[in-house]
Parts: C-alpha cells; sequence; structure tokens
C-alpha cells in the first residue's frame, strides 16, 4: 500500500513571522504535513485540507476572520491556533464551522495528530491552556524580550486600538492589558502610546492597515 500523502496546511496570519514561526514547528513532520508559505495579508489561493488560523495580533472579531476563511472555497477544513479559550468563544467557533480550535501550548507532534484528526473529519478542540507562553512558533517582539502578550498588546496599539479594545479582542479584563502593557513599554523604553506605535512600525508590529489613535497617553 502506498503511504498517505501529507495534510495540505495553509498557515494564516497577517504577521509574516508568526507564519515562518509555524513553517519551522511543522520542519521535522514533512511527511505528515506539507505546509502551504502563505505571504501575510494574503487570502488562500491554492487548494488546501486545512487552513491554521493564528489569531495572533487580530484587530477584528474573529467571527469575521475565520468566516473569510470558512468561505473560500479551496479551503477544506478550518482550525483556529488561538491562546483564548472563553467557552463563548469556542461555541461561537464551532457554530461557525470550524473543524478544529487548538492551543498553542501543544507542542509540534500533538499539534499534527490533532490536524491528521482534523483531516480523518472530527472535530477536535485541545484543553485550555495552563502555561503562560506558547511552547513553540514565534510572534514579533519575542526576539526583544517581550512575552507573547506584551508582543500581542504592543501589536494591537500599533493598529491604533484602545485598551477597552484589546481587552475585548484577548478575553482579558482591562486591569490585565493595562499591565502587559505597561511591562512591555518598560522592555522596549517607550512612556507614551505614541512612542509605542512608532516602536512598533519600526519592530515589525505593522499590519496591513494601521488606525492611529488619536489619544496619546500613557498606558
Amino acid at each position: 500500500m502506498p503511504p498517505k500523502p501529507p495534510i495540505r496546511v495553509a498557515l494564516v496570519n497577517d504577521y509574516e513571522v508568526v507564519v515562518a514561526g509555524l513553517m519551522h514547528m511543522f520542519t521535522n513532520y514533512s511527511e505528515r504535513v506539507e505546509v502551504v508559505k502563505l505571504i501575510a495579508n494574503r487570502e488562500v489561493r491554492e487548494r488546501v485540507d486545512i487552513a491554521l488560523y493564528d489569531s495572533f495580533g487580530q484587530n477584528q472579531t474573529e467571527t469575521e476572520a475565520v468566516e473569510r476563511v470558512l468561505r473560500n472555497p479551496l479551503v477544506k477544513r478550518t482550525v483556529i491556533y488561538t491562546w483564548n479559550f472563553e467557552p463563548s468563544r469556542i461555541n461561537q467557533a464551532a457554530h461557525d464551522g470550524v473543524s478544529g480550535y487548538l492551543s498553542k501550548t501543544l507542542p509540534a507532534s500533538e499539534l499534527v495528530r490533532a490536524l491528521e484528526q482534523v483531516h480523518t473529519g472530527e472535530l477536535v478542540v485541545s484543553p485550555a491552556p495552563q502555561g503562560t507562553s506558547p511552547t513553540g512558533g514565534n510572534w514579533p517582539g519575542r526576539e526583544e524580550g517581550l512575552s507573547y502578550r506584551e508582543g500581542e498588546a504592543i501589536a494591537l496599539i500599533t493598529q491604533g486600538l484602545s485598551n477597552a479594545e484589546i481587552a475585548s479582542m484577548l478575553y482579558l479584563s482591562p486591569n490585565s492589558v493595562k499591565s502587559y502593557i505597561r511591562s512591555a513599554y518598560r522592555k522596549i523604553g517607550v512612556t507614551r502610546r505614541s512612542q509605542a506605535v512608532g516602536w512598533g512600525m519600526r519592530h515589525g508590529f505593522a499590519a496591513d492597515f494601521v488606525r492611529l489613535d488619536p489619544d496619546d497617553t500613557s498606558a
């Protein structure tokens, strides 16, 4: 019997460094997963078995973003790869028609196994993450010492979101968002929001559309 062909997986995110980090996770599993490399901010343009949607730094509701992937006729199944495991969010994703909801704490071997289960038609929801940072992959600001949450906060600030909008997007309390922003500011050496936006623009945090926030106050 000939070996099964690898699952064709598209990695979907607006940040090239995130896509590259995910590709690196699959390096040792090329016989099981064939990664279709995407350029940031592009739609999937060739037929794939699974689109793995990474939610890092998205400045719209997850439903809106995922619906675009679900409507793509070239994508057979869609999986959300995320840090946010609010029950309402998981239920909404299942209602929207996703085939998996996977944690960023999964090591590469378990992530590949989960994608194989999705490929066979299973709905796979991994356990909620217990740690404080993803197991693998990459994100903007990591090389500057920013944690995943700090990097995501700076990404959304760079795109012009307010603290309240960031809290809503990330399902965090306003106080938690302020804490992440303050610690990020200390690490990157800024004290004001406009300085953080400028830093983000220079360090790969700019997405396709940037809306500058006129409120130039500290976190």
